[in-house]
């Protein structure tokens, strides 16, 4: 017996719900998990089936950390940069502080992560002196 994978399941459900809407098809949709005994699974499922809605629309949910609050030129380079990469309609910032970054910014975008930080370039310079020297 194969396991489903909770891929597929998102990805059934996003065909089947495409021209539904409202409250039967939610209580469908948690009756189906039920019956087959997959609420435990249901979290990461419906993160899944919400990246294939996204993805359909052409959204990109970019998460982006940097030690202090991004321009607002900033993020519109970073918008540009990502519509014309991933071929996008619309990009989604979900921003957070993180002051241990020190500059700079880490971004991650569909499965992708560009980590600009001097936290990261310090890190890598450490890395690159301890191998230099063995």
């Amino acid at each position: 017996m194969s396991t489903i994978l909770n891929n597929d399941i998102a990805r059934a459900i996003y065909l089947f719900s495409k021209d539904k809407t409202g409250h039967t098809f939610y209580a469908d949709v948690v009756s189906f998990l039920n019956r087959k005994r997959l609420l435990g699974r249901s979290k990461d499922i419906f993160s899944k089936l919400e990246k294939i809605i996204d993805q359909e629309k052409g959204v990109i949910k970019a998460k982006v950390s940097s030690a202090v609050k991004l321009k607002k030129e900033d993020k519109e380079n970073i918008t540009q940069f990502l519509k014309h990469r991933h071929k996008a309609k619309e990009i989604v910032f979900i921003e957070s502080l993180d002051p241990e970054l020190i500059s700079g910014f880490r971004l991650e975008a569909n499965d992708e992560v560009i980590d600009m930080t001097m936290k990261n370039k310090i890190a890598k310079l450490k890395e690159h002196l301890i191998n230099a020297h063995e």
